[in-house]
């Protein structure tokens, strides 16, 4: 019992550690130039390709009729709208003279589009904002492996009780 307790006091004060000397993540970031941005900005192309291919092999397999690989096409889907997203912010902020972004502290940006382009500086905004497409892919694809995984498991009880 006492073994227990000091395990469980251990994982709380390690977890409270982690939890409260946590510095910011911030969704997009920035690269050294020329070679860190061009290579992770292939990464996002290469991941735009992968998610492609995963929806059309769904597709064309006629997998969707089954609710969980449904729900990992989905996922594949938003992670695909996700790198998209990505990569426009990624090339807005880095590659083009068409925005200014200054940081004015860790939870304000300053942004200034360059020759009145209004609309470039409302993408980026929303651009940033790609949370909206990561964490309901990343829900999509738990809710798809765990129906995988309990149509797998009721599968196998089939099987072995004839």
């Amino acid at each position: 019992m006492k073994q227990k307790t000091s395990i469980s006091a251990v994982f709380t004060i390690a977890f409270a550690a982690a939890f409260f000397s946590t510095v910011p993540a911030l969704a997009t970031q920035t690269h050294g130039q020329p070679e860190g941005l061009y290579v992770h900005q292939f990464g996002h192309l290469f991941f735009i390709f992968s998610m492609g291919v995963l929806e059309f092999w769904l597709r064309n397999r006629n997998l969707t009729r089954e609710p969980g690989w449904l729900y990992i096409q989905f996922a594949a889907v938003l992670l695909l709208l996700w790198n998209v997203d990505a990569f426009l912010v990624h090339f807005l902020e880095e590659q083009t003279v068409l925005l200014h972004i200054e940081k004015i502290d860790p939870w304000h940006i300053k942004i200034t589009p360059g020759g009145g382009w209004t609309s470039i500086a409302i993408l980026y905004y929303l651009g940033k904002l790609d949370h909206l497409f990561c964490v309901p892919a990343m829900f999509c694809l738990l809710l798809g492996l765990k129906r995988l995984a309990r149509d797998a498991a009721r599968s196998r009880l089939d099987t072995d009780n004839p």
